[in-house]
């Protein structure tokens, strides 16, 4: 067989050998030694294979998978195709998701002669990825397949962050040369057999370290932000050991019914905050979501403590006193916590979330915070949720009640971008659970492109829920939002498009339905395929809503 066969076959296999699941191709011509490797692999049952014909939705579909599955592989041709990897790069670099890149790529001896769709690829993605290596051209000789081998095993290892306890993004840069189609020969100079037992060519555990046990401090206040699903779900489980409350973004409360609720409401009401300040916050992750939240870290109320995922953490108010690693999450030895003080933070909780329901309940038309309230406790307990960027994130903070068990969300870099795919992605990794996804229109619009699957694709079962109110409703919110920028507002913030999104899902044969919040519990009953409930909504009045939810809340704990 021809060198760039050979080359692709193994990495294909030790791809699979190391547990990757799944595998996102958009198809190209330099790639094509590895789009036949993992067309075989797929008909083989080693793999899964998703074929998509853009790049961008190709590398969030598969930040999806790997959010969803542990880890999941984009493959792509030479070009510009390997630089439209990377906003999806940046999202599973700063959210530590395993992600393995593997671009293909002319060889050395077509580089800088200006043969066509050629860039320099090497190193294109910069520091946002964990490992970087560049696979040169393969020969018709003996004595390369240990070596594609092990540098494929120590890529997997690399996202995967072991041993460095820092998972993240990976890229491998394959060189091809022609030809790049198999020539029926089945023979090669050395053997391409991985290991006889089929394991992964190289293994390698975590770093183990002694428990790391922080100061006793019985009215410690957890806080749990962006990290990865491991870290959120050991810092929920070590607050229930310790009976210490949690204040948890919404992609950290799936399945758990122990968090403070309406958290970011809670942490708004300075005054009650006041009656009941913790002696510690340990953060966890990167708190992205809420402003009132953040502030409560800036180390005036009390001393901040942060629990670190290999070399960087995050301390936004620069008040972090001390930095754990991650075993502190595996803590048994400590005292219990204050009783009050959980009861206190948890019961705000309770009250926040009946002054919500009440505002919600007396306000006319359907917004934002009415719409996520609905989707939210419309969803049966065993459901996968993805959520958009900007304003439905949020609003799912701030309306509380149980999430389902799996609740995914980009809050790497917090854009809008591949949106879509993601979702898409995130269902295909668990197809056992019905699976929905929660967006604003402009996310939805920004990767419409993700509603384009062959016929031939896998395609989940997933609900598309768009909150429809024609435009940026987050920026009403903010400091552009204020009734003296009226008339510049809405063109340059609020962004109306009217586009008919029906006519859109039309375009891609997906299935679109209409809802109102009546309507809308029989549009949430599981169905086969992918999806579009679309509800209308108004951006009109969500500044005044978010302000008499934050008064109401504030009076509920006031008395």
């Amino acid at each position: 067989m021809n060198s760039s066969t050979a080359l692709a076959r193994v990495l294909v296999d030790e791809l699979a050998r190391c547990g990757v699941p799944a595998v996102v191709l958009a198809p190209g011509s330099r790639s094509g030694p590895l789009a036949f490797a993992l067309q075989a692999a797929d008909a083989a049952g080693h793999l899964g294979l998703h074929v998509r014909i853009d790049e961008r939705s190709a590398g969030f579909l598969a930040v999806g998978l790997a959010r969803s599955a542990g880890i999941a592989a984009v493959v792509t041709t030479s070009g510009s195709a390997v630089a439209n990897l990377h906003p999806a790069v940046l999202e599973a670099h700063h959210a530590g998701v395993p992600l393995v890149v593997i671009s293909a790529d002319r060889p050395g001896e077509l580089r800088g002669v200006g043969a066509n769709q050629t860039i320099d690829q090497s190193g294109i993605f910069g520091g946002s990825v964990r490992y970087s290596h560049e696979i040169a051209a393969p020969e018709t000789r003996a004595g390369q397949v240990a070596y594609w081998r092990s540098t494929v095993s120590r890529a997997v290892l690399a996202a995967r962050g072991r041993p460095s306890g820092d998972p993240g993004p990976v890229h491998l840069n394959v060189a091809l040369r022609e030809p790049l189609t198999p020539d029926g020969d089945e023979t090669w100079v050395e053997p391409l057999d991985g290991r006889d037992d089929g394991q992964p060519w190289t293994n390698a555990p975590l770093h183990s370290h002694s428990v790391l046990t922080p100061d006793t401090a019985s009215r410690t206040l957890v806080v749990i932000g962006d990290a990865p699903a491991v870290m959120q779900q050991a810092t929920v489980q070590l607050g229930r050991r310790r009976g210490w409350p949690v204040l948890a973004e919404s992609v950290a409360r799936g399945g758990s019914a122990e968090t403070v609720e309406c958290a970011p409401l809670v942490a708004a009401a300075e005054s009650w905050v006041g009656q009941h300040r913790p002696d510690r916050f340990l953060v966890v992750g990167r708190p992205t979501l809420s402003r009132s939240i953040t502030r409560l870290l800036r180390g005036d109320i009390a001393p901040v403590d942060v629990v670190a995922l290999g070399s960087a953490w995050a301390d936004a108010g620069h008040a972090a006193s001390r930095v754990h690693g991650p075993e502190v999450l595996l803590d048994v030895h400590g005292e219990p916590g204050d009783p009050a003080f959980l009861a206190a933070w948890r019961k705000a909780g309770e009250l926040a979330r009946s002054a919500v329901d009440a505002v919600l309940d007396r306000a006319g038309g359907i917004t934002g915070l009415s719409a996520a309230r609905a989707v939210v406790r419309g969803l049966p307990e065993d459901a996968l949720l993805f959520l958009g960027s900007s304003s439905v994130v949020r609003d799912v903070d701030l309306v509380g009640g149980a999430l389902p068990q799996y609740v995914f969300a980009n809050r790497g870099v917090a854009g809008i971008d591949g949106t879509v795919s993601t979702a898409i992605g995130a269902a295909l990794g668990r197809p056992q659970v019905p699976a929905y996804a929660l967006m604003g229109d402009l996310t939805f619009l920004h990767d419409s492109n993700g509603l384009t699957i062959g016929p031939g694709e896998p395609r989940p079962d997933l609900c598309i829920v768009v909150v429809n109110d024609d435009g940026g409703g987050i920026f009403g919110l903010l400091e552009q939002g204020a009734p003296e920028f009226d008339d510049v507002f809405d063109r340059v913030f609020g962004t109306p498009h009217a586009v008919d999104l029906a006519a859109l899902c039309a375009a891609t044969g997906t299935p679109h339905e209409l809802a109102d919040l009546d309507s809308l519990p029989d549009l949430l009953r599981p169905r086969p395929g992918v999806r579009v409930v679309e509800i209308p909504a108004t951006r009109k009045s969500h500044r005044e809503l978010h302000a008499r939810v934050r008064a109401a809340v504030s009076a509920a704990l006031s008395r």
